[in-house]
């Protein structure tokens, strides 16, 4: 039971933060104040959702500044915890949306390999049916305490860990949680939300993938422009060295979706199988490459190749296994685990193609559709592995992917989904 007292007590508390969000939903420019005031009251959860949900509508309606937008990351990454390195600390962020295209399972431990720290806080799944901290876990405990993190990463340079918890940020989380089932997140603050993350883990060289297509969160060319201008202008602003791979994404880069089938495809490019999904391996290789030439740029060690060749040898030498099996035991997993020991669902289903012709779109919307129907990401063994690519032809009964799930009834019910939520369009 509250009190009138304590009532009182709230409402005084939150007149400065009400007062701005009254003014951002009339359309005028918040100063620093107002904006820590803002976010200090959302992290230590005395605004309440819907007053938190006011403030994101109005910012969703008008945008921010760049000045606002450097005041929010600053805020939000001063009302958290803080992780603390000395000297290059390198970093990696993708703005995704797309399933199956887990790159920086491989790109941490290509990093440290090359004597940089890496500690990565990885979400867990959003939008997509497994995020970078749901497939770690797979091979490896992912949550830790901020002083247990910077212990691993002083002894092996790398960790890929879940950041949900660490208090990094905070205001962003509850943020998250207020837009989650309104299903939208507009650019700005998505950019508000990395820098932050970025800075409270102490990075000072960042590699920014900005993934475009129909199905993403980013869908033109423009748009990525407008975004890679703003995580610029915010980087210079708090001294962070940043490089922007914008690119085109018409379908996942690896073989599958799902915690499970994901883990396995990170192992089959770490430990170089034939049958590896090599266009996962190319484009982990490029954004590694960008990172390194920012690292050495700035770093007393002085390297002949390109950053990308100097990537591609710690791969094809076995250097990058040999430090992900060191970041894998020191999370408390088993350092020996390899492709063929992940368990995927016991269930499964092949998808046959009804008719022959070439595979003409991939639909990133359909495929998390059916994934979560499967169980993912909740269950780590579900998932969809794509047999199938984009350009490929396909004869009538040819096998476009197999579903599976550790739930028979699951499994049953995205079968009978799929022919109303098409993963591929073959014409």
């Amino acid at each position: 039971m509250v009190n009138k007292h304590q009532h009182k007590y709230s409402i005084t508390q939150s007149s400065e933060a009400l007062s701005a969000i009254k003014k951002k939903l009339l359309g005028k420019k918040l100063n620093y104040r107002e904006v820590f005031s803002l976010m200090d009251e959302v992290a230590h959860e005395k605004l309440g959702p819907i007053l938190t949900t006011y403030f994101v509508a109005a910012g969703f309606k008008e945008g921010f500044s760049n000045q606002e937008l450097y005041y929010l990351t600053k805020a939000m990454a001063d009302t958290g915890s803080k992780l603390h390195f000395n000297g290059i600390v390198a970093d990696k962020h993708s703005t995704g949306g797309l399933a199956g295209t887990r790159t920086t399972m491989i790109l941490v431990p290509i990093i440290a390999a090359a004597g940089f720290k890496i500690p990565k806080n990885s979400s867990r799944a959003i939008t997509t049916p497994a995020g970078t901290a749901d497939t770690m876990e797979v091979l490896a405990p992912v949550t830790f305490s901020p002083e247990k993190i910077e212990k691993m990463v002083e002894k092996t340079g790398g960790c890929i860990v879940w950041g949900g918890h660490l208090g990094l940020a905070p205001a962003d989380d509850i943020i998250i949680q207020v837009e989650t089932p309104l299903a939208f997140e507009s650019f700005d603050k998505i950019i508000v939300s990395i820098m932050a993350k970025k800075i409270a883990s102490g990075a000072t060289h960042l590699i920014l993938d900005l993934p475009v297509g129909q199905t993403l969160k980013i869908k033109h060319f423009k748009d990525a422009e407008v975004i890679s201008e703003k995580f610029k202008f915010l980087a210079k602003k708090f001294n962070i060295h940043v490089a922007v791979d914008i690119n085109q994404i018409l379908e996942p880069a690896g073989h599958a979706v799902g915690p499970s089938l994901e883990a396995r495809d990170v192992l089959k490019v770490l430990e170089q199988h034939p049958d590896r999904p090599f266009v996962l391996e190319a484009k982990t290789l490029r954004l590694a490459g960008k990172l390194l030439d920012l690292c050495f740029a700035d770093s007393k060690k002085k390297e002949k190749e390109s950053g990308e060749e100097l990537a591609r040898q710690l791969l094809s030498s076995g250097k990058a296994l040999s430090k992900m099996r060191e970041i894998i035991k020191t999370q408390g997993g088993n350092s020996n685990i390899s492709v063929y020991d992940i368990k995927i669902g016991q269930y499964h289903y092949e998808v046959l193609s009804r008719k022959k012709g070439v595979v003409t779109g991939f639909n990133n919307y359909d495929l998390t559709i059916i994934a979560k129907i499967l169980g993912c990401p909740v269950d780590k063994k579900a998932g969809v592995c794509l047999k199938q690519r984009v350009d490929e032809r396909v004869d009538k009964n040819d096998i476009l992917c197999i579903l599976y799930s550790d739930n028979k009834w699951r499994l049953k019910e995205a079968v009978d989904t799929l022919p109303h939520v098409p993963i591929y369009r073959i014409e």
